[in-house]
């Protein structure tokens, strides 16, 4: 089965046991110096090959970074060096570690000036798939290109032929195949957010991995997309799901091949264990969709027969030392209101301390709300005492969809009849929809609440949560 190239710019794909207290890991000095993580301008070919090379901006000079890959609990140190024009930090994205080596301005670090350097160390006590992008002006530098990465080994691997990690973006580039300057287009922000017009797996337009019959493969998907939706689906290649957010499911869930779909909200992550159907001489693919049209992401050519019949079914990875939740032992409660947004009925909101009207707000380029304040309020939406199981319930008010992110901790969404999804750390919350979520409170600083719709959260989408 072939599916049609994209040789012009794609319309779109679907719009739609460690430590328990993480933070009190020692840190050893080292004697000899961190590798260097440098952000930096650089050109990469991110359209065909007949067309001229992006200018982007990205770690190492390239797209994606580099990846980083390590066993579970072992420390990751990178001395970021910031060679962009403008300050940024690195946020490890999904990484329960301590709050100094978050990367939030102005919660957990200072931005890191232009010329300037930090020194990021830290023990990841969970294995899993991850990634780490600025998280400064991100809705702009991760939309030039500025995201890697990060594979948390499990002590005993699953029995794959392959590991892959695909990390999917859209890009919003020109005739001239450079990135649309649009940035803070008001109309992105108070809608959908910044969606492009052009995909790539890990930098590349047309990505080709070869494969053999019956070959199995551990396949990482992550969403680098500023704000798209991504709706995928596995043509050739058929297997179950086996984490979500970097988190073992409890027990491999079949995926059926051409049926069934993946959702990857911005930032969200599946991994797959997926074994090649396909006969020799055809193509798999890992395909994006638009109501009934598919788009090649990721092309398999099979080649060749790894083995004569398909393996048996994969048993659950291991579990990841996370502290259990139980819905019967919250011991706080609270809302977060979703507002604003186009179609979204936002009146006034507080910012700062003051009140302004809708019109006032999107003067000043703030047109979302949690609970009636723009931007960080100056008390945390919670304030827990170590070990306490919190209770959220947001209430999304608007006609958007919307990415809910909590930094330093892993969540569980309570379920219609009180059972509990998986563990997570991105939710995505549909337009006019309720989600209560539960997680326990084990990590201790001031952490980030916010829409990873990188444009609804620059609008206002932003809170925090202060833990110990």
């Amino acid at each position: 089965m072939r599916l049609t190239r994209r040789s012009v710019l794609l319309g779109g794909l679907s719009a739609a046991a460690l430590p328990a207290t993480l933070s009190m890991v020692p840190r050893p000095v080292f004697a000899e110096a961190a590798p260097v993580l440098r952000a930096a301008p650089g050109l990469a070919r991110i359209g065909p090959e007949d067309a001229a090379k992006t200018a982007i901006w990205g770690y190492d000079g390239a797209v994606p970074g580099p990846a980083i890959r390590l066993k579970q609990g072992e420390r990751v140190r990178r001395r970021f060096v910031n060679d962009l024009p403008q300050a940024s930090t690195v946020h490890w994205h999904g990484i329960r570690i301590e709050n100094a080596m978050d990367g939030v301005p102005g919660l957990t670090q200072p931005v890191v000036a232009p010329g300037a350097d930090f020194l990021y160390d830290f023990v990841v006590p969970d294995a899993g798939s991850y990634w780490y992008h600025p998280h400064n002006r991100s809705w702009e530098q991760q939309a030039r290109g500025l995201y890697g990465p990060l594979i948390v080994e499990e002590a005993v691997p699953q029995e794959v032929d392959r590991d892959e990690m695909l990390l999917i973006d859209d890009w919003r580039l020109t005739e001239a195949w450079q990135v649309d300057e649009s940035f803070g287009a008001l109309h992105d922000w108070a809608h959908g957010g910044r969606l492009g017009n052009w995909a790539t797996v890990n930098g590349d337009g047309d990505l080709s991995v070869p494969a053999r019959r019956h070959e199995r493969f551990r396949l990482r998907l992550v969403n680098t997309s500023n704000a798209r939706i991504l709706t995928l689906a596995l043509i050739g290649l058929d297997g179950w799901t086996v984490a979500v957010d970097g988190q073992p499911l409890e027990a491999p869930v079949p995926l059926a091949a051409e049926s069934d779909r993946i959702v990857l909200g911005p930032a969200q992550r599946v991994d797959v264990i997926v074994d090649v159907t396909g006969a020799e001489g055809e193509e798999a693919f890992v395909a994006g969709t638009n109501g009934d049209q598919r788009f090649a992401l990721a092309t398999f050519p099979i080649s060749g027969v790894a083995r004569t019949v398909r393996s048996a079914a994969p048993g659950a990875l291991p579990p990841n030392p996370l502290p259990p939740v139980d819905p019967r032992a919250v011991a706080r409660s609270v809302t977060l209101t979703m507002e604003g947004g186009a179609m979204g009925g936002l009146r006034r909101a507080t910012m700062n301390g003051r009140t302004y009207d809708l019109r006032e707000l999107a003067q000043r380029g703030k047109v979302w709300a949690f609970n009636g304040a723009v931007d960080m309020p100056e008390a945390p939406l919670v304030d827990a005492r170590l070990g306490e199981t919190v209770e959220i319930t947001m209430v999304n008010r608007t006609a958007w969809p919307h990415a809910m992110h909590l930094h330093g901790h892993h969540f569980k969404r309570v379920g219609p009849d009180g059972g509990l999804g998986p563990w997570r750390d991105t939710d995505l919350v549909a337009a006019r929809e309720t989600a209560r979520i539960l997680f326990h409170a084990d990590n201790p600083g001031d952490w980030l609440l916010h829409c990873h719709m990188l444009e609804h959260a620059e609008a206002g989408m932003r809170t925090w949560l202060r833990v110990g």
